[in-house]
């Protein structure tokens, strides 16, 4: 590259320069180095009112270098008159010996958005041999990627300054566009370039190269030393520059200096300011030497998200969480490290999108383990609940983390109810029958128990034991505990008649109901534990129960359970009772119905 820098503003003047100067480093190049090509990144769009007379010099001079490439650009906006455009319009294909086959598909032989190119002096678009475009495509986030390559222009093809320095530099004159390459070859050179049509041009991915200070990746010359040099040479003296340097090189000429309208950077993925003029060398050698990214196709992306998605989703779903962090946290430094390789070898695949639907994919993976885990939790404690009472199943659930042997006394009321002569009825049916008559009538009065906030402590063979009043604090359980066992006896007597109509042994069934102070918690060991209810209260209920038989009734109730529920009941007094294990009498009394 040669380069109109600081340095060249110091030695040879400030900017803006004579167009003589321009000339200078032309003729050397043409006419003293072996350069196969030279472009010049510049556009040439006023006159000098000056000093005009070096302008006509520049003007008709500069068509006499045939290693020649300007720079053209195309503008979406219309500029001047239709006449002015339609007059640079002519001229603009005559600056090409360029020829392109067409074989794209017709979606992408639309005409471009531009509207019109660079005004020249008409001197100036009149004399100069061949031009190339310069326009470069900058991405919404602001960084230079891609390059328009071949630009549909009033429904003809017109190349980029780069691929004109390649026509000239190869020899290569005819082109092939179709829908994904453009395509070129002679004896000696080959061009098979991955390209992207869009809105009538034709792009290409620029492969960039490593870069020391950020802004240049070729090597450069000062403008300064290539004319100083073209003077030594006139003169007979020593040149500055080693003139075989150019050799067999193609040149880019154009200004990157610290001073107004001179500063040309650009953005671009390996530096936020590489000079535009080597975004153009770099567009060249990509040309020349085959270097060129492809970018894999939007479905092709599309499956490796969706694949990265499914693999760190299942890597959560399946490992432990330690595990699945790391295995997670493995996957995604593997995913860049195989994106960095592809890179490498030239192949551009989406980086940042995979990598954020793994995030997503954690995300939905512990959602989908929360769930999953809350209804296996539901299953786990419905399971149980068939068990232990679902009320104690809450109990525990809320107190989780204090769950232990112990409780506490309280006062509380229990129902126990036993069926009268099962074991008779046992005897006449199979071990089956009996199993489906008992579940019958155990799925009838469970129900019941919990409809009045008792808790169904434990099944014993064909009776059943209920607490009302612990867990499930209530202070009325006296009177729901009785209102309880009325309403199963009716539902007792519902059943009489169902199982008589189906040939089922009549069964008939006592209740005994006991208040008083007993012991409730856990009791067993440290990894066996039961919650139950122990104390005089349950032995007086179930004693209580039996004078059923005695009495030939089938509802009796305890002195204390009679105290806080007689304004609801109606009763007979049976009598004062022994208890075993006890030297007090007690009173027993028969409910006869409730008092609304």
């Amino acid at each position: 590259m040669v380069v109109i820098d600081d340095k060249s503003l110091a030695e040879l003047g400030r900017w803006p320069w004579k167009r003589t100067l321009f000339l200078e480093i032309f003729e050397y190049l043409n006419d003293y180095t072996k350069a196969k090509t030279f472009g010049f990144d510049a556009l040439i769009v006023a006159p000098d009112t000056e000093t005009p007379e070096i302008d006509t010099k520049f003007f008709s001079t500069v068509g006499n270098y045939g290693k020649l490439a300007a720079g053209v650009a195309f503008d979406i906006d219309k500029i001047g008159t239709s006449l002015q455009r339609a007059w640079f319009q002519d001229r603009l294909f005559e600056k090409t010996d360029i020829t392109f086959t067409d074989k794209r598909s017709s979606k992408n032989k639309r005409p471009s958005a531009y509207e019109s190119i660079t005004h020249f002096p008409k001197d100036y678009m009149l004399n100069i041999k061949t031009l190339g475009a310069v326009n470069m495509y900058q991405d919404p986030d602001g960084y230079i990627r891609k390059v328009d390559q071949v630009i549909n222009y009033d429904g003809r093809l017109f190349p980029s300054l780069a691929l004109t320095m390649y026509s000239k530099y190869t020899g290569i004159k005819e082109f092939v566009l179709t829908d994904k390459y453009l395509l070129g070859k002679n004896d000696n050179y080959k061009l098979k370039m991955p390209i992207e049509n869009h809105n009538g041009v034709a792009y290409s991915y620029l492969y960039y190269y490593h870069t020391q200070d950020g802004i240049y990746s070729h090597d450069r010359v000062s403008a300064s030393d290539v004319i100083k040099s073209l003077r030594a040479v006139k003169k007979g003296e020593q040149q500055l520059l080693d003139p075989a340097i150019f050799d067999g090189k193609a040149v880019m000429v154009g200004a990157n200096a610290n001073a107004q309208a001179l500063q040309d950077v650009k953005r671009t993925p390996i530096s936020d300011s590489l000079s535009g003029l080597d975004i153009q060398a770099t567009n060249f050698n990509n040309l020349l030497k085959n270097e060129f990214y492809v970018v894999v196709s939007e479905l092709y992306n599309f499956a490796l998200v969706v694949l990265v998605f499914i693999i760190v989703f299942l890597l959560v779903c399946s490992l432990p969480i330690p595990a699945a962090l790391l295995s997670t946290a493995c996957a995604m430094f593997l995913y860049f490290i195989f994106c960095f390789v592809m890179y490498e070898h030239k192949i551009a695949i989406s980086l940042i999108l995979p990598e954020i639907f793994m995030f997503i994919a954690i995300g939905c993976g512990y959602s989908y383990r929360f769930l999953l885990e809350g209804r296996k939790k539901e299953k786990i404690q419905s399971a149980m609940g068939k068990y232990i009472s679902k009320d104690v199943m809450q109990n525990v659930m809320q107190n989780i983390d204090s769950v232990g042997l112990g409780g506490k006394r309280a006062v509380v009321t229990v129902l126990f109810a036993d069926i009268r002569g099962f074991t008779t009825i046992s005897e006449q049916l199979s071990a089956e029958e009996v199993t489906r008559v008992l579940n019958e009538y155990f799925s009838a009065l469970v129900p019941i128990i919990e409809k009045y906030s008792g808790v169904l402590n434990k099944f014993m063979g064909d009776a059943i034991l209920a607490i009302f009043g612990e867990p499930i604090k209530n202070e009325n359980h006296a009177i729901n505990a009785v209102r309880c066992a009325d309403e199963i006896l009716k539902r007792v007597k519902k059943l009489q008649t169902q199982w008589q109509s189906e040939g089922k042994p009549k069964i008939e069934i006592g209740i005994g109901i006991s208040t008083g102070e007993a012991f409730v918690g856990n009791i067993g060991s440290e990894e066996r534990l039961e919650y139950t209810v122990i104390g005089d209260t349950v032995n007086i209920a179930s004693r209580i129960e039996n004078y059923n038989k005695v009495y030939k009734t089938k509802f009796l109730i305890s002195q204390k359970t009679f105290e806080m529920v007689q304004k609801h009941v109606d009763v007979i007094k049976i009598r004062e009772v022994s208890i075993r294990g006890k030297s007090r009498r007690i009173n027993i009394y028969e409910v006869l119905r409730l008092v609304d």
